[in-house]
């Protein structure tokens, strides 16, 4: 899995997706989702680095099959939140303190 971790104005922000889907496109009726390396591009890691970044994370893009069941099992986003877009799965994670 790919993470790339940003420091915001409003927190941390952690974008996480499976190495496969880094540069494609995916689309289900009107919705249209684009992995781009600008946004998505970083650092290959395990998965226990992966829920390290969820668990500091302020706000989470999470795009792949394993990145967000990974996610959905971590307990950072609900089942019943993921969206299925094309071939994909996407979830987000925004933390309110």
């Amino acid at each position: 899995m790919i993470v790339r971790e940003r420091e915001t104005e409003e927190g941390l922000l952690v974008a996480v997706c499976d190495r496969e889907v880094l540069g494609e496109t995916f689309e289900t009726g009107d919705l249209s989702l684009t992995v781009t390396e600008e946004f998505y591009a970083g650092d290959e890691v395990d998965e226990e680095a992966v829920v390290d970044s969820l668990a500091r994370a302020t706000v989470a893009n999470i795009v792949g099959t394993r990145s967000v069941a990974l996610a959905v099992e971590a307990g950072f986003v609900e089942e019943a939140n993921v969206l299925d877009i094309g071939e994909t799965r996407h979830a987000q994670l925004l933390r309110l303190f």
